[in-house]
């Protein structure tokens, strides 16, 4: 019997795992796709907000703000990219200021440090393509850009290190509660747990569901993304918000910690699974952003995606904690924005709850926090050389846009989190993020996680389960 059994391979179920991997005690995560971090946490603005949008006294403006003051450590101790390079909400008219004041006002509710107003001229000596009309804006400095799915590969793989386990494609189906513990059944196999932990995303209320009439409703919520090419990277040198409205925090520009650009979401209620993007929506994107920017030139944009937010109907705010009447079973639940940024704030807290509770309060003697990840790209001259010697598959380049090697790609596969999939090394060492988008060296990576793994071409996938690239060898058949 486990400990705890967490469901969901998300940022909020990896961050939790990897917390609770330094005391002693059994982990188990669960996570119904082929991979960790391929839901919410691989398509999103990839932003630490600093913490002033959200209404004071809110689960979201708690979190929100200790997740700022924390994840930015947690990122440099597990090697993750992470830039603090401050937000602006921009007025663009005088009607607007107000708002900035609310913001401003309420995020010295929060807790959020140096936050100010700056006038025009400092507005556009700080960001010199904002659009003319720009009259003022909120300056946040502690506001940072990060990988997001790298927070949550890096922390799975830290807490297996640590002794927890990671078990993908088992999709949770039912959860009983049997005098003091709990049965998990997935579509492969039973697992008994102490304490269960709900952190499904869009199908947390699905998950709840299984152990009492949810009181709570998901409507995903989808935003539609450009990521332009690293030509427009260098456009903007903050996060770029416009001034918020009922439907949300709206369209903003931003650097990615790559080198890209991002602009993005838009903002419409949809269903489960719904990763489509539309012409309607890039239309409507793009004309937003060029409100903020209007140089943004689209014609640099590499790919568009989407990115479901687990909104909660008719509550604006997260659910957390263990629920009232059914002991021993805790929820991270409605996480939509700001969930990124809370979501290692609300791990170290979740993981408290439970020591209140006499699970976990054993701190074990010398638990893994940190990794070490070995990027070519990053290293000087002198260092490949050298490293080269030692590590002669580093000396193969396979990504031309991003200068990714078969080093790093062979060392991605043999990690504690085995990816099975072309994106599954995308997220981990960068291979197809660049121009081309994998159409260069998306049949060499291919190639090489077969070859690593010992399984046929015809079985790595793109991404999820049953996205084949392969069907068989030409001449011989193929869609037979």
């Amino acid at each position: 019997m486990y400990d705890v059994i967490i469901v969901g391979g998300g940022v909020s179920g990896t961050t939790l795992a990897f917390e609770l991997s330094k005391y002693e005690g059994s982990v188990l995560l669960l996570e119904k796709e082929n991979d960790v971090a391929d839901g919410t946490t691989k398509a999103n603005s990839a932003i630490i907000h600093a913490g002033y949008d959200a209404k004071e006294g809110t689960l979201m403006a708690k979190y929100n703000v200790w997740g700022n003051k924390v994840t930015p450590q947690l990122c440099k101790d597990l090697d993750v990219r992470v830039k603090n390079i401050g937000s602006l909400v921009v007025a663009f008219s005088e009607e607007e200021k107000p708002m900035l004041q609310t913001l401003y006002d309420r995020g010295v509710k929060n807790g959020v440090p140096n936050q100010r107003i700056i006038g025009k001229e400092e507005l556009h000596e700080m960001e010199p393509n904002i659009a003319d009309n720009a009259v003022a804006a909120l300056y946040a400095p502690t506001a940072c850009i990060v990988d997001p799915w790298d927070i949550a590969i890096a922390c799975a793989e830290t807490a297996v290190k640590n002794g927890a386990e990671v078990k993908l494609n088992e999709e949770v189906k039912a959860i009983q509660k049997v005098d003091d513990y709990f049965v998990v059944k997935t579509d492969t196999d039973t697992f008994e747990a102490k304490t269960v932990v709900n952190a499904a995303g869009v199908e947390c209320d699905k998950v709840y569901g299984m152990v009492k009439k949810p009181d709570y409703e998901i409507v995903p919520n989808k935003g539609e993304y450009y990521l332009l090419d690293k030509s427009q990277g260098t456009l903007v040198n903050h996060v770029i918000f416009q001034c918020p409205t009922a439907a949300g925090k709206g369209v903003l520009v931003s650097p990615t910690v790559h080198g890209n650009l991002i602009v993005g979401p838009n903002s419409n209620p949809t269903v489960d699974g719904d990763y489509s993007t539309t012409l309607q929506g890039l239309a409507d994107v793009k004309a937003a952003s060029m409100k903020s920017v209007p140089s943004i030139n689209f014609r640099e944009n590499i790919r568009t995606f989407a990115g479901l937010r687990a909104r909660r109907k008719d509550h604006g705010d997260f659910i957390i904690g263990e629920d009232p009447q059914v002991a021993g079973f805790y929820q991270i639940a409605a996480m939509q924005s700001p969930g990124l940024s809370s979501a290692y704030a609300i791990a170290i807290d979740t993981t408290r709850m439970m020591q209140d509770k006499g699970l976990f309060t054993v701190a074990k003697e010398k638990p893994v926090t940190t990794r070490k990840v070995y990027r070519f790209k990053e290293m000087s001259d002198d260092e490949r050389v050298a490293f080269i010697k030692e590590h002669p598959a580093y000396g193969r380049v396979i990504c031309r846009c991003e200068t990714i090697t078969e080093g790093e790609i062979i060392d991605a596969l043999h990690r504690p989190i085995v990816p099975v999939s072309i994106d599954g090394i995308k997220r981990r060492c960068n291979a197809g993020m660049g121009r081309c988008q994998g159409g260069f060296c998306g049949p060499r990576v291919q190639e090489i996680i077969a070859r690593e793994l010992g399984i046929p071409q015809e079985e790595v996938v793109k991404d999820k389960k049953g996205s084949k690239v392969l069907f068989g060898h030409t001449k011989e058949g193929g869609l037979q």
